[in-house]
């Protein structure tokens, strides 16, 4: 092979031939227009204030808490993963570790971000720090959330010292070598911890609502259930949406970019987290029905009388997105077959979507006293726009960092079996010498 072309191909990150810089620019195209109307609407609240939502002080938590809350628990790949790998061992699981770190560094940015606009003043955001509130789990949930996304920001510097022209400089591919053997297993476990407790207090934030008794639930110390099943149905589907994020990125480059089995694996995982978790649910809900509810003076079925929050939501969310994605991924068939895999995972990421929208829509659309009316929320295109610009630089920045990093095993990549003929693959020898 000549210099020129093997000096090309050689600092390429997947070992295959890249897109041309035309398709990739249309392919952020549309989701860059999306990313600046986000911040369109996004500076339109600050500037004019919270009246650009359709949030009042009777329905304070809207579309961008979902927003939080579904984001952070999809991103527990991120930590859970590196709990299996540098805590457990599990090193089987460390081709996706990049992604996992990526995809995590972009939940929870995104979700500070939209933090920062949902709490009206931005500017202000550094009196939780200095004035805390020591008697709200908010102020844990902030204290968490920020010191994970500096160990996910330390955890993603390593992945972009492996760009190939930083790797040219002696320092810098030191600097990497040493964060990967010494510092990420430490942070690793630092944002186990951290991640816990975050993603706990979350769920016991609406645990707690005595004057909501939909949410409110009885505990275990000072913890209430809700803490715990957070905490469980967080990890069950991180595992799935990063099936979900890697078989996205192998359909859209049409490569190949992990083994076949590291999905099994993964599915493995998360189905017997998800059949823990819909086990625990289910408890969960048992008691609620016959002693939480009844005791705070409420029958269980004058929640469910208001559409469309019916008792069909609570099946869907236990069975559907529950119980059946679980068995989709234990059962030996539809595990092994890669459709109904990728199915299973995304159903239950949508069930965890689907806990988090009744938690915080739900819980405050009921009425609580009797003279009280349920309430009605739409989000206004601002709140949407910015959901939409949280996705959109999500997108970007796995892109651009599926471009210009080698988050996958290059020799993987090369080998793909689906990607297409025009595809340049590197000869043995350039394979060799990049292992070397």
């Amino acid at each position: 092979m000549a210099s020129g072309v093997l000096a090309d191909v050689d600092w390429i990150p997947r070992g295959a031939e890249r897109a041309s810089t035309r398709r990739f620019a249309l392919w952020l195209a549309p989701w860059a227009a999306l990313l600046a109307l986000g911040v369109y609407a996004c500076g339109r609240c600050l500037y004019y204030g919270l009246n650009q939502t359709n949030m009042d002080n009777r329905f304070a938590f809207g579309l961008w808490i979902f927003l939080d809350l579904s984001i952070i628990a999809l991103g527990a790949g991120a930590f859970f993963t590196g709990f299996l790998v540098y805590i457990l061992g599990r090193r089987e699981l460390k081709p996706i570790l990049n992604t996992a770190v990526i995809v995590g560094f972009v939940c929870y940015s995104g979700a500070v971000a939209a933090l920062m606009v949902d709490v009206g003043q931005p500017l202000r955001a550094w009196f939780t720090f200095v004035h805390p509130n020591v008697h709200s789990m908010l102020t844990e949930i902030t204290f968490c959330i920020s010191c994970y996304l500096l160990v996910l920001t330390l955890e993603y510097i390593p992945v972009l010292l492996r760009h190939h022209h930083l790797q040219k400089v002696p320092s810098f591919l030191t600097l990497e070598r040493q964060m990967h053997a010494k510092v990420v297993p430490v942070l690793a476990g630092m944002g186990a911890v951290l991640s816990f407790f975050h993603q706990g207090s979350l769920g016991g934030l609406y645990g707690v609502l005595r004057g909501r008794p939909f949410a409110f639930r009885e505990g275990f110390s000072i913890w209430p259930s809700t803490f715990f099943l957070f905490v469980l149905s967080a990890i069950a589907v991180g595992p799935s949406f990063l099936m979900l994020v890697v078989a996205a990125a192998e359909k859209v480059t049409g490569r190949r970019l992990v083994e076949p089995n590291l999905f099994r694996r993964l599915g493995l995982v998360s189905s017997v987290l998800l059949a823990a978790y819909v086990a625990a649910k289910s408890i969960d809900t048992l008691i609620w029905l016959n002693v939480t509810s009844p005791s705070v003076g409420f029958a269980p079925w004058e929640y469910y009388e208001f559409e469309p929050f019916g008792w069909t939501l609570l099946f869907v969310e236990i069975v559907i997105f529950g119980l059946l994605p679980a068995g989709l991924l234990l059962y030996g068939r539809t595990a092994g077959k890669r459709g109904w895999l990728l199915t299973g995972a995304a159903m239950a990421c949508g069930g965890v979507l689907l806990n988090r929208l009744v938690l915080t829509i739900q819980t405050l659309a009921l009425p609580t006293l009797a003279f009280d009316d349920f309430l009605h929320y739409v989000p206004s295109w601002q709140e949407v726009a910015t959901f939409g610009g949280v996705v959109a630089y999500g997108v970007i920045v796995y892109s651009l960092s599926y471009r210009y990093l080698p988050i996958f095993d290059a020799r993987q990549a090369a080998g793909s079996s689906t990607a297409p003929e025009s595809s340049v693959q590197p000869d043995a020898s350039i394979s060799e010498s990049r292992t070397a």
